[in-house]
């Protein structure tokens, strides 16, 4: 797919970023492919508008007076976290993000650079995800679980529920099992060889009662690991405060969670993220 050549160094930095972030933890299986049971959104007053900036956050605003506030629910989430994403020629990027997350039913993902400056945005919703990029003025739409730009090696994608199961503490692909090592050379000592459900491999090495790493085999033949560390409870869910990607044995991303709050409500706004009619679609 063709991406703008001017802005595409840019570009690919915030969207892997917007993609991954979304800590998304690409550990595809981790999360119940059954969406969570979410309460029925509160109902907007007639005539509330939705001309709204380009983040969403004048939608908010204005829906906040137009709109009674959702009920807090149980599985909802918001999380601080800071990111920091290393090129090809070892430079880092360092940004903050903050997830707004209704798991299996809604996620909403805002990137900022210094000085609070908006970098990306991201919606994910059942019908559909809508992703934004001011600096560069390109969006992105798609539909499913799996979130990024099909065909383009430098931005991957990944399964978006990931992001609850990482926030649960769940390290492992749900009903992974098992498999015999193999015979040969190629064994580790110290290390699981599993299975998904959806039959693809993986091997996950532990340190004490806590999962160390996990990794399996990238659609490129290199080897994509993610590493655990530090762990310790966040409101009573003990979860990785440090977790690190690889891909052929070079870290490209690493994040930190700083804050996580469970239980809360968010304005309608939250999940409406409006595309600016000058915006490009990539691609195009």
């Amino acid at each position: 797919m063709r991406l703008f050549v001017l802005n595409r160094t840019a570009f690919v930095n915030r969207i892997a970023l917007a993609v991954l972030c979304a800590v998304t933890v690409w550990l595809a299986g981790c999360a119940s492919s059954k969406p969570a049971v979410e309460p029925a959104a509160a109902k907007c007053v007639a005539g509330a508008t939705d001309a709204g900036a380009t983040d969403g956050a004048a939608s908010a605003a204005n829906a906040g007076v137009a709109c009674a506030p959702e009920a807090p629910k149980p599985d909802s989430l918001r999380a601080k976290m800071a990111i920091t994403l290393v090129d090809q020629n070892g430079k880092e990027q360092n940004l903050d993000a903050v997830l707004f997350s209704v798991p299996g039913k809604r996620y909403r993902m805002e990137l900022t650079g210094p000085m609070g400056i908006g970098v990306a945005s991201l919606l994910w919703q059942e019908e559909g995800w809508t992703m934004t990029f001011p600096t560069e003025k390109l969006y992105m739409k798609g539909a499913g679980y799996m979130v990024g730009l099909f065909g383009e090696p430098s931005i991957p994608t990944v399964n978006i529920h990931q992001v609850a199961s990482l926030f649960k503490g769940t390290l492992l692909p749900e009903g992974y099992e098992e498999v015999e090592p193999p015979g040969d050379s190629t064994r580790v000592e110290g290390v699981t060889y599993a299975r998904e459900k959806t039959g693809r491999s993986f091997t996950f090495a532990k340190e004490g009662p806590h999962v160390a790493w996990l990794s399996r085999m990238g659609g490129d033949g290199k080897p994509e690991t993610i590493r655990y560390f530090d762990f310790r409870e966040f409101e009573g869910v003990e979860m990785p405060e440090r977790i690190v990607f690889e891909r052929g044995g070079a870290k490209y991303l690493e994040i930190r969670v700083k804050k996580v709050a469970r239980g809360k409500s968010f304005s309608p706004g939250t999940w409406r993220l409006t595309v600016p009619r000058s915006y490009k679609a990539v691609g195009e």
